[in-house]
């Protein structure tokens, strides 16, 4: 089984390197969305790598705080659910390409909340049985999206 401390790395890696190409290039991010404005990617980029640099962090402590983890959780599920909506939503309004970027994002992004949730010592999970479902048809919403 992979470590904690591992998985959240990988999330912190992968969610800087998607806020660094956010902030270098967001021209070439809203042209490949078939969208004008660049801002939105800015400010997604921005937040990308204050999230990663938290994550990292988080992943270095010894111990792992737990507390810390389940809010990086949350903000995982929140991204997912917040995806979701966009793809309601932003359907028609952005590219081909876009629509499958967001839900592939939000499919990386639930499989990394469930891994760290999975990591989490036995006895730190806590049983929010709405908390479940909510990101079940979440996954099951933005990967019928892909399909």
């Amino acid at each position: 089984m992979v470590s904690l401390s591992n998985i959240l790395k990988v999330n912190a890696i992968s969610s800087g390197a998607t806020g660094l190409l956010l902030v270098s290039v967001p021209g070439v991010a809203a042209s490949i969305f078939g969208v004008t404005t660049t801002a939105p990617f800015l400010e997604v980029g921005i937040f990308l790598l204050l999230f990663a640099l938290f994550v990292f962090i988080v992943s270095l402590g010894k111990p792992i705080k737990t507390n810390l983890v389940k809010l990086i959780i949350t903000l995982d599920t929140l991204w997912v659910v917040a995806s979701a909506i966009a793809l309601l939503f932003l359907f028609s309004v952005v590219s081909v390409w876009g629509n499958l970027i967001i839900a592939g994002v939000a499919l990386w992004v639930a499989l990394m909340a469930f891994l760290q949730k999975r990591a989490l010592p036995s006895g730190q999970v806590s049983s929010n049985r709405l908390q479940n479902a909510a990101a079940m048809l979440t996954f099951l919403f933005v990967s019928s999206a892909v399909l």
